[in-house]
């Protein structure tokens, strides 16, 4: 059954625990995608990237501090969003039940908690190198601008790209407290990740985008979407090995590339692209593609450093 507006259910909610909390606090959970923890993982991830490239054994509560930011960046970023977006969201079969399109989270709310979550991130800023203070807050304006994007240009996945792998640069000055070359080459390779998987992503709401009169890559590209998206995962794959040569990984790191290889080739093989269940399918695969790459990196600068 489709959930009527104001009902409090949201058509793509994946985390049925927030169900259980207080109403106002539920939809200020879904606002900010706390049900839906996958997109946490894919901001999360570069910023992990980011530490264990720079060195194989970087301060654990470094990695505690980057999920935290996360996780308040995250729902700041979606709570920014819903804000910019909130019309069109009233006119998509999957959005046209969040808090703010609905209108159970006025304006004035969504403020406020976006400027709670903004605290809990400044908050983790102030215990990071200066250095890394200063590369993240550059992305400030990354933040604010991109929830347009897709009202101006075909492309707003690559915006996204730009945006959410903002992370390695901030984890990679934490760590070296300096940004160098091989950090540039996995931002890069990161802004190829995000332009595959938010392809696959928008494709579930091609329809819906054409009739609400805004722009994606998965229109742009229509039927030759599964070679560009081949194409942006090779991309990917060349920069990450670059990024390993550069850094003087050893020779686990490219023994273990193959593996997110063989699980990018293995979703655009399958993905369908016309079925909006086997691209949110595939798109969640994602966090286990990151926590390979994870992997790979860890291994390779561990096995250098000793």
């Amino acid at each position: 059954m489709t959930p009527q507006v104001g009902d409090g259910r949201v058509l793509d909610q994946q985390r049925r625990w927030v169900d259980r909390l207080p109403a106002r606090l539920r939809d200020l959970a879904l606002l900010a995608r706390w049900d839906r923890p996958i997109g946490t993982w894919l901001l999360l991830l570069p910023c992990w990237w980011g530490l264990v490239l720079a060195t194989g054994r970087p301060d654990p509560s470094l990695f505690l501090l980057f999920a935290i930011g996360a996780v308040a960046m995250r729902g700041a970023g979606c709570t920014i969003n819903d804000l910019a977006d909130r019309e069109f969201d009233r006119r998509v079969e999957r959005t046209r039940n969040r808090p703010l399109a609905a209108g159970r989270i006025g304006t004035t709310g969504a403020v406020l908690f976006f400027a709670a979550q903004s605290a809990v991130g400044l908050l983790v800023l102030t215990r990071l190198p200066p250095l890394a203070v200063a590369v993240a807050l550059a992305s400030i304006p990354l933040i604010l601008v991109y929830p347009f994007m897709k009202r101006i240009t075909w492309w707003p996945q690559a915006f996204l790209g730009i945006t959410f792998n903002w992370g390695v640069l901030v984890g990679y000055a934490a760590a070296a407290g300096r940004i160098d070359a091989p950090a540039l080459l996995l931002y890069a390779a990161g802004v190829f990740w995000t332009l595959g998987y938010d392809t696959v992503y928008a494709h579930q709401d091609k329809d819906d985008d054409i009739r609400v009169g805004v722009r994606s890559t998965a229109l742009r590209l229509g039927a030759t979407s599964r070679r560009w998206i081949a194409g942006f995962y090779a991309s990917m794959l060349a920069l990450l090995a670059m990024a390993g040569y550069l850094a003087g990984l050893g020779w686990p790191f490219h023994a273990l590339l193959p593996l997110p290889a063989l699980m990018l080739a293995w979703q655009v093989a399958t993905v369908d692209l016309d079925d909006r269940a086997s691209c949110l399918r595939h798109f969640r695969f994602h966090r286990d593609v990151g926590l390979a790459v994870l992997a790979a990196l860890w291994v390779g600068n561990l096995f250098t450093a000793s």
